[in-house]
């Protein structure tokens, strides 16, 4: 199939939903052309990554000012800034070009858009009239979130910002669900957010679970690696609110906890661009801060456990997956587990306040067997689940129901 993929921000390891779709969509033989936007310079890498994994490639330049233009002008009407925040003249005039037909023939078999910030694009192509299907991943219900976010978040800013979007969000998720031929998700509740949201008069979507899933070439078990002693891994990029929220609760209502019984116990914060309050913590003793890591595999590999408590979440944690991919044993919160379908005390350990969430630390550090099942158990489920070539195969079944 000849697929044009939409991202409003480049793929990579980091974003990774979209790179390894793209990725494997290549290896299984389909021409894939990537439109994207490129917000820094620091994004090259992936870039150059991406070119390899695709048959064309394509990047428009999205400034900072754009964004906060885009943003502005929309503040007095009833859009979400999400839906507007990547929104690039340039790019949209492209893929007007690029959809033109040749011979009479359009040049591509399906289009695919990924996130609520690329909704837009798809509606501009319909609005141009195009006969090539259209299939929006929006990955999250966005306003779900927001619903989650606004009494959790410890962001006073994201606070604000989240007040001011949320019924903009209901009401463009549930406009936009019904647009198009396909609607994607990467779990069953970001589905049934979406259904709910729907508006009334208009077709009933098609809104279809597509999972996250895990590159398991990259994260994998390393069996010539030895765990550290009680050493405990928490991933995410820490600029995130989620994250931020999720390591100060961490930080301040689990881990306390935690080393009452085990002082000896090490907190390790992996992630690009921790925030002015995760780097802060790094003056405690006991607790690392590493910033942007070459490779996130090796810190799951070697840590004792993986964790999770996060308060608030919309989708499929990749973190999650990443640390079961790796065959590390994972305590998460209720929030984090009820998008997978594994199960509790087999594949991973689910702590709901900071009491139990604590006591399940506990005994991983205490119990070596415990742990080493745990993480085997998880692996296998990973492997089994959220295979990226597999998820990919069933993306493209999809792309074929709507083409045939």
């Amino acid at each position: 199939m000849r697929i044009l993929y939409i991202v409003p921000y480049v793929p990579g390891l980091i974003r990774s939903r979209s790179y390894n779709l793209i990725h494997y969509l290549h290896k299984l033989g389909h021409e894939v052309t990537v439109v994207t936007l490129q917000s820094n310079e620091g994004e090259g890498a992936d870039i150059a990554r991406l070119e390899n994994e695709c048959h064309r490639l394509i990047v428009y330049d999205l400034p900072k000012w754009r964004s906060l233009y885009n943003c502005v002008r929309v503040l007095p009407s009833s859009r979400p800034l999400q839906s507007v925040y990547c929104w690039q003249p340039e790019m949209a005039q492209g893929l007007s070009r690029l959809l033109a037909a040749e011979n009479g023939k359009p040049p591509f078999d399906v289009i695919h858009v990924e996130h609520l910030r690329g909704a837009k694009y798809g509606l501009y192509l319909k609005e141009l009239g195009t006969a090539v299907p259209i299939v929006w991943d929006s990955v999250d219900c966005i306003s779900f979130l927001f619903e989650q976010a606004i009494k959790q978040t410890k962001s006073q800013f994201g606070r604000l910002i989240t007040n001011l979007d949320l019924n903009r969000t209901r009401q463009y998720e549930g406009h936009v669900v019904s647009e198009f031929d396909r609607v994607l998700v990467t779990s069953p509740i970001d589905r049934q957010a979406l259904l709910a949201l729907a508006s009334a008069g208009k077709p009933e979507p098609s809104v279809m679970v597509l999972p996250q899933g895990v590159n398991l070439e990259t994260f994998s078990p390393d069996r010539y690696v030895m765990r550290d002693p009680a050493t405990i891994v928490v991933t995410g990029k820490m600029s995130y609110h989620a994250n931020i929220t999720m390591v100060m609760h961490l930080v301040e209502a689990i881990m306390p906890l935690v080393w009452q019984e085990r002082p000896d116990a090490k907190l390790m914060i992996v992630g690009k661009d921790p925030s002015p309050t995760v780097q802060k913590l790094a003056a405690q003793p006991n607790i690392i801060v590493t910033g942007m890591v070459p490779e996130l595999a090796p810190y799951l590999q070697q840590a004792t456990l993986s964790v999770a408590p996060i308060p608030y979440a919309a989708g499929m944690q990749n973190k999650v997956l990443e640390a079961m991919a790796c065959a590390a044993p994972v305590v998460v919160s209720p929030q984090a587990a009820k998008s997978f379908t594994a199960v509790p005390h087999q594949h991973f350990l689910v702590g709901d306040g900071p009491a139990s969430f604590a006591t399940h630390i506990v005994t991983l550090l205490n119990d070596p067997q415990l742990a080493q099942t745990l993480g085997e158990n998880g692996y296998q489920f990973v492997k089994s689940h959220h295979n990226w070539k597999q998820i990919a195969g069933n993306l493209a079944e999809i792309y074929q129901s709507l083409i045939s």
